[in-house]
């Protein structure tokens, strides 16, 4: 799904996914076991697996990473900013151990209707990103119109 773009504000492209710190951990765990990453990347690796369905803050990626540190499961591969953590021999064998806590982390998200609705709502944020330039009044226009359209057929629904 395209990402959203600057312009939104803040809190667009953050679904209602509210993950537990059990998950972000075991997501780290689990991506760090296939390729070292920065807490960046993991939050965009994250919000990429899950199709924009879950995009953890870096408020709970970047503390993780420091408590997996202390734990000695993951290690960092430098220093300062942008800095790769990759698992320790200690965090391999966590992994390894805990195969359902790691698969948990990516399936205890939003049921498969939340999921598809939060799927349509990032694709069609795609494609109104794409009105945002380098088109005509025309064409903005016609875009206006068709939203209008789609809210009111939305609150519809809700009426029925």
């Amino acid at each position: 799904a395209p990402g959203f773009g600057p312009g939104f504000g803040p809190g667009f492209g953050r679904g209602p996914r509210r993950a537990s710190r059990g998950d972000v951990r075991a997501a780290i765990l689990s991506l760090l076991a296939e390729a070292p990453s920065n807490g960046y990347g993991l939050i965009k690796t994250i919000a990429e697996r899950t199709e924009g369905a879950w995009r953890p803050s870096p408020g709970s990626i970047y503390p993780t990473l420091q408590q997996l540190v202390d734990e000695d499961l993951i290690s960092a591969l430098s220093e300062g900013r942008g800095t790769e953590f990759t698992l320790t021999d200690q965090g391999r064998a966590y992994v390894a151990e805990h195969g359902e806590e790691m698969d948990n982390a990516w399936n205890a998200g939003p049921d498969s209707s939340d999921r598809e609705f939060h799927q349509s709502i990032g694709k069609l944020m795609g494609a109104i990103h794409q009105f945002r330039s380098g088109v005509s009044e025309e064409q903005r226009a016609a875009a206006i119109e068709k939203m209008d359209e789609t809210r009111r057929a939305l609150y519809k629904i809700l009426a029925d």
